[in-house]
């Protein structure tokens, strides 16, 4: 069984580097089947269309952000610290994985954008309990925990894709003055 799970794995990571490179369109079956060194008949084993495959490596990549705000939103330590913890580890989960910035933007302006999923809600819970969590300890304003949300993952995803496209390089002083300003908005006063 585990090997299946390593095919399917595959499959997913190069659809994910073929997007990046060709687009929805200029990514076929075959190309993927190529890449991932799997027979094309093993990717409509696991995925009955191309379709079905692009829908299902959101929820996958989403769920590999979930899986960083899960680990950094930790209640044995210190709210402030937490909330620096999860900028921090979602900068450094999109820097090293560019891939899934660029094949966000592709699928959220695509037909696909309507796609709905658990995966794409449970991010948006995780980070409006981390934020309500916020609120109620009375470290941060009294605003909706989901504009919180937004408001910070939004901020992190800017910062990676300005540093990606090389319009600007930050020094590590320059870094954390980002998350810093953000705090400084969003805490109580």
């Amino acid at each position: 069984m585990e090997g299946l799970a390593e095919k399917k794995r595959a499959i997913l990571e190069s659809t994910l580097e073929l997007v990046q490179e060709h687009g929805f369109h200029g990514t076929p079956m075959s190309l993927v089947a190529k890449k991932a060194g799997v027979a094309a008949g093993t990717i409509y084993h696991y995925f009955e269309s191309k379709d079905k495959l692009l829908c299902e490596l959101f929820g996958y990549v989403r769920r590999q952000v979930s899986a960083v705000v899960e680990r950094e939103d930790c209640s044995t330590t210190p709210y402030q610290e937490c909330f620096f913890n999860l900028w921090f580890g979602l900068y450094a989960y999109y820097t090293d994985n560019l891939y899934v910035l660029r094949f966000f933007e592709q699928f959220t302006n695509s037909p696909y954008s309507g796609y709905s999923n658990q995966e794409q809600d449970e991010l948006h819970r995780q980070l409006h309990r981390f934020f309500e969590r916020g609120i109620q300890e009375g470290h941060l304003r009294n605003l909706s925990p989901r504009i919180l949300g937004i408001l910070a993952h939004g901020n992190v995803i800017s910062t990676v894709k300005v540093e990606a496209m090389g319009r600007v390089k930050l020094q590590e002083d320059e870094l954390k003055q980002i998350p810093q300003i953000l705090w400084d908005g969003m805490r109580s006063r």
